[in-house]
């Protein structure tokens, strides 16, 4: 999930130079920090729609149907890292462990395009960490305390956090589950013009509580704005992405 954005710090700039200068690339500054404040909710053409698919029933409001223990076996096999990350590529995982969690595929792959803002490089991410210890890991961006909230009971109890990096099937069953679990805490029907898909990618981004003041009716901040307007950017092809 997205990292929060802080004051530049001198550590975390001369890491990103030190890679830059190695050939990484420019690195777009698309962290997001969560916030509830008074930027009303804009209505898109390209939101996700409370019909859209998925073996949960995405978008009806209601928790989603898979058990929280899972299905009781081992993680895939792990998924290296390898060439220029592209989303897409990770459809079949996707598709298995949104299945897996009862979770709408196609939010679960526009998650992943929202959190491709950085190069998901496993010495690029580590390094990043050195200079930014509260950063996220792997492709989902995920931050340890949310992985090991997420893990017990899932067929990747005994994983790690610091594998995330290294094991992108790893990162894409985390965030499934930890998709899952937001879902069980959201109320039957909600009090705000968003859908259950809109709620749960924000409450990746804001975390839980922030997720249920916006289900309560709270105005959601530039922020975690921004954040929905680049899930409604990605939406349609996240499910051309995941058909």
């Amino acid at each position: 999930m997205s990292e929060e954005q802080k004051g530049p710090r001198w550590g975390r700039w001369i890491v990103i130079g030190v890679l830059a200068a190695a050939g990484w690339g420019i690195v777009r500054s698309g962290g997001h920090e969560p916030g509830a404040a008074s930027a009303a909710p804009s209505s898109s053409a390209a939101a996700p729609s409370s019909g859209a698919s998925g073996s949960a029933g995405s978008g009806s409001g209601a928790d989603a149907g898979a058990g929280s223990g899972g299905s009781g076996g081992s993680s895939a096999a792990p998924s290296k890292p390898s060439g220029r990350y592209e989303p897409a590529d990770y459809a079949a995982p996707v598709r298995q462990y949104a299945a897996e969690a009862g979770v709408n595929p196609q939010l679960l792959m526009a998650i992943l395009y929202n959190e491709a803002y950085k190069p998901h490089d496993p010495d690029f991410e580590r390094a990043w960490q050195r200079g930014k210890p509260d950063a996220a890991f792997g492709i989902a961006n995920m931050h340890r305390a949310a992985f090991d909230d997420t893990k017990p009971g899932r067929p990747f109890a005994s994983r790690r956090w610091e594998e995330l990096p290294d094991d992108r099937n790893l990162a894409v069953q985390a965030a499934a589950w930890h998709l899952h679990d937001l879902a069980e805490q959201l109320p039957a029907k909600v009090g705000a013009p968003l859908n259950k898909d809109e709620l749960l990618a924000l409450g990746y981004n804001a975390g839980a509580g922030n997720m249920l003041a916006f289900a309560r009716g709270v105005r959601i901040g530039p922020q975690a704005q921004s954040y929905l307007d680049r899930l409604h950017d990605n939406w349609a092809k996240s499910g051309e992405a995941v058909k």
